[in-house]
Protein backbone atom coordinates (compact mmCIF):
# COMPACT_ATOMS: atom_id res chain seq x y z
CA UNK A 1 0.00 0.00 0.00
CA UNK A 2 1.60 3.49 -1.03
CA UNK A 3 1.52 5.94 1.68
CA UNK A 4 -0.64 9.22 0.34
CA UNK A 5 1.19 12.82 0.19
CA UNK A 6 -1.22 15.06 1.02
CA UNK A 7 -0.28 18.80 0.55
CA UNK A 8 -2.55 22.28 0.46
CA UNK A 9 -3.05 23.66 -3.02
CA UNK A 10 -0.98 26.44 -2.12
CA UNK A 11 2.07 23.75 -1.78
CA UNK A 12 0.72 22.11 -5.13
CA UNK A 13 0.87 25.27 -7.04
CA UNK A 14 4.35 26.15 -5.15
CA UNK A 15 5.54 22.59 -6.22
CA UNK A 16 4.53 22.58 -9.64
CA UNK A 17 4.71 24.36 -13.05
CA UNK A 18 1.46 25.88 -14.20
CA UNK A 19 0.89 23.15 -16.93
CA UNK A 20 1.96 20.16 -14.55
CA UNK A 21 -0.49 21.87 -11.63
CA UNK A 22 -3.86 22.42 -14.56
CA UNK A 23 -2.91 18.47 -15.35
CA UNK A 24 -1.85 16.96 -12.48
CA UNK A 25 -4.76 19.02 -9.90
CA UNK A 26 -7.23 19.93 -12.14
CA UNK A 27 -7.30 16.49 -14.49
CA UNK A 28 -6.07 18.58 -17.70
CA UNK A 29 -4.61 17.41 -20.40
CA UNK A 30 -1.84 18.92 -23.00
CA UNK A 31 -2.20 19.15 -26.85
CA UNK A 32 -1.29 15.41 -28.54
CA UNK A 33 2.20 15.31 -29.82
CA UNK A 34 3.39 18.52 -27.71
CA UNK A 35 4.41 16.48 -24.63
CA UNK A 36 8.42 16.15 -24.25
CA UNK A 37 8.12 12.23 -23.32
CA UNK A 38 5.75 11.38 -26.57
CA UNK A 39 8.68 10.55 -28.44
CA UNK A 40 11.23 9.99 -25.97
CA UNK A 41 12.79 6.34 -26.43
CA UNK A 42 15.49 5.96 -23.80
CA UNK A 43 15.54 3.28 -21.37
CA UNK A 44 14.90 4.42 -17.56
CA UNK A 45 11.66 4.79 -15.06
CA UNK A 46 8.72 7.43 -15.66
CA UNK A 47 8.24 8.73 -12.43
CA UNK A 48 5.17 11.19 -11.23
CA UNK A 49 6.15 14.87 -11.41
CA UNK A 50 4.10 15.59 -8.38
CA UNK A 51 5.47 13.07 -6.04
CA UNK A 52 7.96 11.31 -7.65
CA UNK A 53 6.81 8.03 -7.43
CA UNK A 54 8.15 5.18 -10.15
CA UNK A 55 5.01 4.77 -12.21
CA UNK A 56 6.07 3.27 -15.60
CA UNK A 57 9.12 1.80 -17.21
CA UNK A 58 10.37 2.25 -20.44
CA UNK A 59 10.65 -0.97 -21.73
CA UNK A 60 6.04 -0.95 -21.24
CA UNK A 61 6.33 2.47 -23.43
CA UNK A 62 5.59 2.44 -26.93
CA UNK A 63 4.26 4.45 -30.05
CA UNK A 64 0.39 4.06 -29.96
CA UNK A 65 -0.23 6.76 -32.24
CA UNK A 66 -2.08 8.61 -30.05
CA UNK A 67 0.05 11.62 -29.46
CA UNK A 68 0.68 11.10 -26.10
CA UNK A 69 2.99 8.68 -23.92
CA UNK A 70 1.51 4.96 -24.12
CA UNK A 71 2.32 2.18 -21.83
CA UNK A 72 1.35 -1.07 -21.32
CA UNK A 73 1.58 -1.64 -17.82
CA UNK A 74 2.38 0.46 -14.35
CA UNK A 75 5.72 -0.54 -12.84
CA UNK A 76 3.90 -1.56 -9.82
CA UNK A 77 0.54 -3.00 -10.12
CA UNK A 78 -0.42 -0.59 -7.20
CA UNK A 79 1.41 2.54 -8.38
CA UNK A 80 -1.41 3.80 -10.39
CA UNK A 81 -4.79 3.95 -9.21
CA UNK A 82 -7.99 3.89 -11.86
CA UNK A 83 -11.39 5.93 -11.45
CA UNK A 84 -14.60 6.34 -13.62
CA UNK A 85 -14.43 9.30 -15.37
CA UNK A 86 -17.51 10.92 -17.38
CA UNK A 87 -16.09 13.97 -18.27
CA UNK A 88 -16.74 15.30 -21.83
CA UNK A 89 -20.24 13.16 -22.02
CA UNK A 90 -17.80 9.56 -22.23
CA UNK A 91 -17.42 6.86 -19.93
CA UNK A 92 -13.50 6.53 -19.10
CA UNK A 93 -11.29 4.82 -16.80
CA UNK A 94 -8.71 7.65 -15.08
CA UNK A 95 -5.39 6.94 -13.78
CA UNK A 96 -3.97 8.81 -11.38
CA UNK A 97 -0.81 8.29 -8.66
CA UNK A 98 -1.31 6.02 -6.16
CA UNK A 99 0.95 8.47 -3.70
CA UNK A 100 -0.41 11.60 -4.57
CA UNK A 101 -3.56 11.22 -6.48
CA UNK A 102 -2.29 12.99 -9.63
CA UNK A 103 -4.28 13.57 -13.03
CA UNK A 104 -1.53 11.42 -15.38
CA UNK A 105 -3.99 10.25 -17.84
CA UNK A 106 -6.77 7.12 -19.13
CA UNK A 107 -6.38 3.81 -19.13
CA UNK A 108 -8.03 2.09 -22.57
CA UNK A 109 -8.61 -1.75 -23.51
CA UNK A 110 -6.94 -1.32 -27.00
CA UNK A 111 -3.27 -1.65 -25.81
CA UNK A 112 -0.94 -4.85 -27.58
CA UNK A 113 0.51 -6.00 -24.42
CA UNK A 114 -1.03 -9.28 -22.81
CA UNK A 115 -3.48 -7.28 -21.01
CA UNK A 116 -4.78 -5.47 -23.84
CA UNK A 117 -4.22 -1.68 -22.22
CA UNK A 118 -2.95 1.66 -23.21
CA UNK A 119 -2.26 3.68 -20.22
CA UNK A 120 -2.29 7.00 -22.59
CA UNK A 121 -0.36 9.40 -20.24
CA UNK A 122 0.48 13.31 -19.93
CA UNK A 123 4.47 13.97 -20.46
CA UNK A 124 3.75 17.06 -18.03
CA UNK A 125 2.47 14.56 -15.06
CA UNK A 126 5.86 12.52 -15.54
CA UNK A 127 9.30 12.85 -14.80
CA UNK A 128 11.80 10.88 -16.73
CA UNK A 129 14.81 9.04 -15.06
CA UNK A 130 17.50 7.67 -17.67
CA UNK A 131 19.07 4.25 -16.88
CA UNK A 132 22.34 4.46 -16.60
Amino acid sequence: MTEKLNLSEAEWRERLSPEQYHILREAGTERAFTGKYEGNKAAGIYRCAGCGLPLFESDTKYDSGSGWPSFTAPLEGDAVEEHSDLSHGMLRTEVRCARCEGHLGHVFPDGPGPEGLRYCVNSASLDFEPRE
